[in-house]
């Protein structure tokens, strides 16, 4: 810097002069510079005012709509009063007035405050009739579908623990419950779904009956009409747009709504116009616990679904990651009774077209598998398959945080950006650097971001029928072939076990592997009996020519401890070869209990590890952990082996005889 106080320009003149002043047009002899006109504002206030453009609608309009013939007010109007009718108490008479809008951002006057004030004429004073509670006198101020921009301000300027990273992501806190709580997920069990669900033991559904639905609902309802404002999304589920689901979420934080408008379906401004009645209702006063004396309450925290209603109720959590995977439920739901088949998998597609599908419970390695740059990405984690093919669910990734970096996972960190909800991250306070490796608050830190913040991602998320079906277990018993082929009893038995192993326990010394099974590889969110998924995916993949895959991306050789873990090169290989369709012409040979066919060769992998028995150098050892893990998915499949599917158990038995035979 040069020390009179001027700027120096090493290099001389700087490369692109400012406009020049133009001195010629003399007014009262006084030059001008002229070249940006004066600012049309009076005030500070005028002058923000003019900052922020109108937004003009740029949709075309349809003639043949019931909208159309409406005035933007009419519209907005009807908007209204489909919000206030989704708001509205079931026992009062009235709720609060909605308008549109911050309370905080003083408006023209008109549209939130009811008398003119150039009606100088005394007021009447109108006594309340009966029934009528102090509630009705009240402004809520709807937030419509605001853009990531206006989330975040209202993020920030609001709520507690609400931070813009270095990367431009929005940290967020989730509060006391950093996971979703299963054990306070109940469903309405009433005429309808007492038949169609499953319930009972094995199943994710806990019962309550309509009345305590409705008292829940009553109170998350009174929460949020209690607000000055709440938060409304109206977004889609579903990219196959015959089948897509339409859906309110009411929330009042601008951390849920701006999570759901990144996981949801965005629709676009003349989707939004002609939104119309949504098919499912979110209520989510997560802020506000529930009342631990209603029926069927076992702590504050109340996770309601009422499928007759079409209603979701959350008390008592603030846990984002409730709203997608209710919503996710909803779908297991109402998708099969369309005879489509939803999917808790991930879903990718080659240059060519070929379709495949990959299940898999956590650390199996899912993601890393299903990321792949020669492939589109469908989606990451909630799919339909129906007669049209495969569609994504969601309109976003939720990606776990924990340990990301850039090297081992390059699309979720640049992912990471401006529009993103980072939850539950630790960051340092004065440069906003996020520590991914940092547990404090929970080992379950997440993303959330648009599907089309992922460079490969295939906009719209539909393609054709899936060729290949792949089931991941990280098998840490060491004794499940790197690659099987299954037929289709086995691919169904597979399906409904949803096996993974993992290692208990952080703490030192060789841990005994723990074995899971999760029913359809997502078993918190199945709403009908297992057996029934597992048959429509068995009948869809007869029909479109699919196969099915079990991959162990655990251990070799031994089980944890004494084994090694297959390297991640060798499985995908194993996945390469499955794409390309050139593992369906390698020889097979059958191993024992199991019963599976594995291939005896595969280009560029040492062909003694396929058959897990060769690298054991205890084959004593081998045949008893065999027989263990067996016993533990005999032992599983006991839920299962009862189920009738129409008249007789045939299905099931067919079923019970691919399993392990010893």
């Amino acid at each position: 810097m040069a020390s009179n106080g001027e700027f120096s320009f090493p290099n001389g003149a700087p490369k692109s002069p400012l406009k020049k002043i133009q001195t010629q047009k003399k007014e009262n002899g006084i030059c001008h510079d002229d070249s940006a006109p004066p600012v049309k504002a009076k005030t500070l206030d005028e002058l923000h005012s003019l900052q922020k453009k109108r937004s003009t609608p740029t949709t075309p309009v349809k003639t043949d709509n019931v909208f159309s013939q409406l005035s933007d007010e009419d519209r907005q109007k009807l908007q209204l009063q489909s919000i206030s009718a989704s708001l509205a108490s079931l026992v009062r008479e009235t709720g609060p007035k909605l308008v549109k809008g911050d309370p905080a951002q003083k408006t023209d006057g008109s549209k939130t405050v009811s008398h003119h004030h150039h009606h100088h004429h005394h007021h009447v004073v109108v006594a309340p009739t009966i029934g009528v509670s102090d509630s009705a006198l009240k402004f809520t101020h709807v937030l419509y579908n605001l853009s990531p921009a206006e989330l975040y301000e209202q993020a920030i300027k609001y709520e507690k623990g609400s931070f813009v990273t270095s990367s431009g992501a929005l940290a967020t806190l989730s509060g006391a419950k950093t996971g979703r709580s299963p054990r306070d997920k109940r469903v309405v069990k009433d005429e309808t779904t007492e038949d169609e669900l499953w319930w009972g033991k094995g199943s994710p559904n806990i019962e309550m009956d309509e009345q305590t639905f409705l008292v829940n609902r009553e109170r998350a309802v009174d929460y949020l009409n209690s607000l000055d404002k709440v938060f409304v999304n109206d977004q889609f589920l579903n990219w196959d747009p015959e089948h897509r689901i339409k859906v309110r979420i009411v929330s009042a934080r601008a951390y849920h709504s701006l999570f759901m408008h990144n996981m949801c379906i965005r629709p676009t401004p003349e989707e939004l116009e002609n939104f119309g009645t949504p098919d499912f209702t979110i209520y989510n006063a997560g802020q506000f616990p529930c009342n631990r004396y209603t029926h069927y309450m076992t702590s504050s925290t109340s996770i309601d679904l009422n499928l007759k209603r079409r209603e979701m109720v959350i008390l008592g959590t603030q846990y984002a990651g409730e709203m997608k995977k209710g919503l996710f439920s909803v779908m297991h739901y109402l998708m099969p009774k369309r005879h489509i088949l939803s999917l808790h998998s991930g879903c990718n597609m080659g240059k060519e077209g070929d379709v495949a599908l990959f299940f898999g419970l956590s650390g199996t390695g899912k993601t890393t598998l299903s990321t792949d740059h020669n492939r589109y990405l469908i989606g990451d984690d909630e799919h339909c398959w129906s007669e049209n093919g495969v569609s994504n669910i969601e309109g976003g990734c939720y990606a776990k945080c924990i340990d990301l970096s850039r090297e081992k996972e390059p699309d979720i960190w640049n992912a990471i950006k401006f529009g993103t909800v980072l939850e539950n991250v630790v960051f340092d306070e004065h440069t906003r650097e996020v520590d991914y490796t940092d547990k404090s608050v929970t080992e379950n830190t997440r993303a959330s971001y648009p599907i089309e913040y992922i460079p490969n991602a295939k906009i719209p998320c539909v393609g054709p029928h899936p060729k290949n079906v792949i089931l991941l277990a990280c098998d840490a018993f060491g004794v499940l072939p790197p690659v099987s082929k299954l037929n289709l009893a086995q691919t169904m038995y597979h399906f409904i076990s949803g096996y993974t192993a993992l290692v208990a326990g952080t703490e030192e010394g060789i841990k005994e592997p723990q074995a899971t099974f999760s029913a359809c590889f997502g078993a918190a969110f199945i709403m009908m009996h297992p057996t029934k998924y597992a048959a429509m995916l068995a009948e869809k993949m007869q029909k479109h020519g699919a196969t099915g895959w079990l991959v162990n991306t655990g251990w070799s050789g031994g089980r944890y401890g004494s084994g090694s873990r297959i390297k991640l090169a060798y499985t995908r290989r194993i996945i390469d070869a499955i794409h390309s369709g050139s593992l369906l012409n390698a020889n097979y040979t059958t191993t024992e209990v199991f019963g599976l066919q594995i291939p005896t060769e595969i280009e560029g992998i040492p062909s003694e590890i396929l058959d897990p028995v060769n690298v054991w150098a205890d084959k004593e050892a081998y045949n008893d952990t065999m027989l263990k893990l067996a016993g533990l998915f005999r032992k599983n499949f006991e839920v299962f082996a009862t189920y009738k599917i129409g008249t007789d158990s045939k299905l099931t038995e067919e079923i019970l005889a691919a399993g392990p035979n010893f």
